[in-house]
């Protein structure tokens, strides 16, 4: 009997976001061929599904950051469909906007001469997670241009609360605050995947869906094809699967929910392809080679 003969049910960990949601639209309602699977979905935001993987790997698949990705590269595969990549766009450093009623902290005016080389700057940011690759391409970006700073582990539905309430001088803007920051009275810094690209030349690649190895090559490849199916589907029925989708997205309006799943559900989701996989090397060995990862990942798709 194959692999994919007996493992009839998946677990599925993703999070509550619009552009998860939307890629799921078709296996939450079977709309596409199943072959034989049975997904119960874990709904939990990325840093639980991240520290959830690093401790037990209980999940057969599950979303993860791109920078948790490093410490699991033994138990789970690359998923080559799912990923959410930024080209040209990414984490977004926030801080008070000078029309909001409070002044802006004056370390973060400095973080502003300090993107320009012009001095060090020490300030606190608001940081949804350890594990998130926006902490690794921050830290990336500090080693780069000698930037201090202080992380403040915040959730990252928290963000704005923290910096509005002086807990941090910046926050580490994910999800969809990453277009909402604005009309929440706050005001972009730095966008570290505009950063990334003019310095790397490639997108800036966030998270990645991750199958559980020991379900045995065959099964990885079958679930990876339903999956991508789901993606396709969606797209391809962008209206329900937006309608779908955006009861996750956390009070935004329906023109937001479209930019937001624009931005994240791409040709790069329905694959990788070379691009998308020479970005998450480079993300990776970027991470070794500034010392903030422990040893150089080389990740196995499929």
């Amino acid at each position: 009997m194959s692999n994919v003969a007996a493992v009839k049910s998946i677990r599925f960990g993703h999070s509550p976001d619009p552009d998860d949601a939307f890629m799921f639209y078709a296996i939450a309602y079977e709309m596409i061929d199943m072959r034989g699977f049975k997904v119960e979905h874990v709904i939990e935001d990325i840093e639980s599904l991240n520290q959830r993987a690093l401790k037990q790997a209980e999940l057969e698949v599950t979303a993860v950051s791109c920078h948790a990705y490093a410490f699991l590269a033994d138990k789970y595969y690359v998923m080559r469909c799912g990923a959410s990549i930024g080209d040209k766009y990414g984490p977004i450093l926030i801080q008070r906007s000078a029309g909001s009623g409070q002044p802006a902290a004056q370390s973060a005016k400095n973080f502003l001469k300090a993107e320009s080389r012009k001095l060090k700057a020490s300030c606190k940011v608001a940081v949804p997670g350890k594990m998130t690759t926006a902490y690794l391409a921050l830290q990336i970006y500090a080693k780069e241009t000698g930037l201090n700073f202080e992380p403040v582990w915040i959730p990252f539905d928290q963000i704005f609360e923290a910096v509005q309430s002086g807990k941090a001088d910046l926050g580490l803007v994910i999800h969809e605050g990453q277009i909402t920051y604005e009309q929440n009275g706050f005001e972009k810094v730095l966008d570290l995947g505009t950063w990334w690209d003019e310095k790397y030349k490639l997108p800036l690649p966030l998270g990645i869906d991750a199958i559980r190895k020991d379900l045995g090559k065959e099964t990885c490849e079958s679930f990876t094809r339903v999956f991508k199916n789901s993606i396709v589907y969606a797209l391809e029925h962008r209206k329900p699967a937006l309608d779908y989708a955006i009861k996750y997205g956390r009070g935004i309006h329906e023109k937001l929910n479209d930019q937001f799943v624009g931005m994240y559900v791409n040709d790069l989701t329905v694959d990788l392809g070379r691009r998308g996989e020479e970005a998450l090397l480079n993300l990776l060995c970027l991470g070794y080679e500034k010392g903030i990862l422990p040893k150089l990942i080389t990740p196995e798709f499929v």
